[in-house]
This record gives structure tokens, C-alpha cells and sequence, in this order.
């Protein structure tokens, strides 16, 4: 994963530092957000921080009582 400024300083090679910092602040706003990926599909849902816990908790009462029901295997995995 790369951060904004390094993006930046490929994309934009060769310029000035002033231009790189508004350019930076441009690739943050678009592209390196939650909202922007979540937006695309990239991501289900953004989770605040102060829901963490409790979402956290959900999800894994949630999966509590899951069972798995795998197909049976015709052959068995031999070690070589």
C-alpha cells in the first residue's frame, strides 16, 4: 500500500515542491479515503471508530453457531 505522497511523487515526477503538496492534497481527497473506495465496491461498509467494538461483538455472535458443511472428498490429500 502506498501513501498519498508517494503516489504523488510518481505520478507527478518533476514538479515543484509546491505543486507536489497541492497535488498531494488532491490524491487525498479523491482517492485515499474510505468513502471514495466504498463508493467504487472496493469495501462493504466503514465502520467509525467508536463502533468498532460493538460491531465487532455482532459479527462474531453472528458466527457463533455457524456450521460448516464441506462437500466430501473422494480422495485424501497424501503426503509425498
Amino acid at each position: 500500500v502506498m501513501g498519498a505522497k508517494g503516489a504523488v511523487n510518481i505520478i507527478f515526477r518533476g514538479l515543484e515542491k509546491d505543486q507536489l503538496k497541492q497535488e498531494v492534497e488532491t490524491y487525498s481527497r479523491l482517492f485515499a479515503n474510505p468513502l471514495t473506495a466504498a463508493r467504487r465496491g472496493f469495501i462493504d461498509d466503514v465502520i467509525e471508530p467508536h463502533e468498532t467494538r460493538t460491531r465487532l461483538c455482532q459479527e462474531l455472535d453472528a458466527l457463533h453457531n455457524k456450521e460448516l458443511h464441506n462437500p466430501w472428498r473422494k480422495h485424501g490429500n497424501i503426503p509425498l
